[in-house]
């Protein structure tokens, strides 16, 4: 019998706010939607998934460390950290833990700051662009890799 894979999905600054937050761009679900779908998706999956919304970037390294422990992969959402933090890089580098980077929004759609991220360099893919369908592609690539 194997293991049930463990499956940590964090979700960054301002993401909170999704619903509410300019909607033409991120769509109106809300994050807890969102996680609510992941959850059902991991059980057709047969896996498990934690969910994890922070706005400070601390709180997000602090968890991605105590992954190594706790999880089997992760999925990131970095928000707006993707482009400007290099230490929630290292500490995702630093779990030796596959990762995918997931947007809802295409970020290479966008204002050319967007386009870089820090994040990428260390991610086993990258899902952006389908709204809220971004996180279940994300789930369902992480799965397929672990196994």
């Amino acid at each position: 019998m194997s293991q049930t894979l463990r499956i940590l999905v964090l979700h960054g600054p301002n993401l909170n706010l999704l619903g509410t937050r300019e909607p033409e761009v991120y769509g109106h679900t809300t994050l807890s939607q969102i996680d609510a779908a992941l959850v059902a998706l991991a059980k057709d999956l047969d896996c498990e998934v934690e969910t994890l919304q922070s706005n400070h970037e601390g709180v997000l390294i602090d968890r991605i460390q105590q992954a190594r422990d706790t999880a089997d992969g992760i999925v990131i959402n970095p928000a707006g950290l993707t482009h400007s933090s290099v230490s929630l890089r290292d500490a995702l580098a630093a779990t030796d833990l596959p990762v995918v980077e997931v947007h809802l929004s295409n970020v290479f759609a966008r204002e050319p700051f967007r386009h870089h991220s820090f994040v990428s360099g260390v991610a086993a893919g990258v899902i952006s662009g389908f709204g809220p369908q971004s996180y279940d592609l994300g789930l369902r690539a992480i799965v397929s890799r672990l196994r």
